[in-house]
């Protein structure tokens, strides 16, 4: 087994560190997040960090890197107050991935791939058409963390969508059955499929 410790960390070449320490952590998942300018112009971008902080309010977050340089899905999201959340999906991995590339603030990612916006339900934002798992997403609060320099993007699920024929009998999104990705690293995708749901879990009584 590789051992590493800090220092060997810090030593090493910085795509191989960033790689290591990207895919350390397991497997991410795999959303588009969805914007819009209030000029109107759209905005799709990969992302790997959002999950899940609470069911009561149903409360999702997501990291965002400094915001010393532009980012326009932070922008809009707080200019607007809504963004979406899509899961991708199989089909779209590599029109997905292109969405990290750096467009100006006038081109839209949809208009450099085959994604499709679709607009729905109370609020501007862009859903991407045909995926899984599309959220309507209420931006609540941001924090910041100085230890690392980025924000937690703290924002609440106002509407959701889910294919009927993933979502099981107990309230489940079984998402084996859409062929949603996940993302190891930074720009590696694997589908992974259903193995086995456990119980509720209750301590053991001790043998004496």
């Amino acid at each position: 087994m590789q051992f590493f410790n800090q220092e060997d960390i810090y030593n090493l070449n910085k795509i191989y560190r960033i790689n290591l320490i990207n895919s350390c952590s397991g497997f991410k998942s795999a959303n588009l997040l969805g914007t819009i300018s209030e000029e109107g112009i759209t905005n799709v971008a990969v992302f790997s960090s959002v999950t899940h902080l609470g069911s009561s309010p149903p409360t999702l977050g997501f990291i965002l890197r400094p915001t010393t340089v532009p980012r326009n899905t932070h922008k809009n999201l707080k200019d607007l107050g809504h963004f979406t959340i899509n899961h991708i999906w199989e089909a779209i991995i590599e029109d997905a991935h292109h969405t990290s590339a750096k467009y100006a603030d006038e081109i839209s990612e949809f208009d450099m791939t085959n994604l499709e916006p679709e607009f729905k339900g109370a609020h501007k934002a862009p859903f991407v058409k045909d995926v899984p798992v599309q959220m309507s997403m209420k931006f609540i609060e941001e924090i910041y963390v100085p230890s690392n320099d980025v924000m937690l993007i703290v924002a609440q699920i106002e509407e959701l969508y889910v294919k009927d024929e993933l979502l099981e009998n107990d309230g489940l999104i079984n998402l084996s059955k859409g062929n949603v990705a996940t993302i190891n690293g930074l720009d590696t995708y694997a589908i992974p499929k259903f193995k086995k749901q456990l119980s509720y879990q209750k301590p053991k009584e001790i043998k004496k």
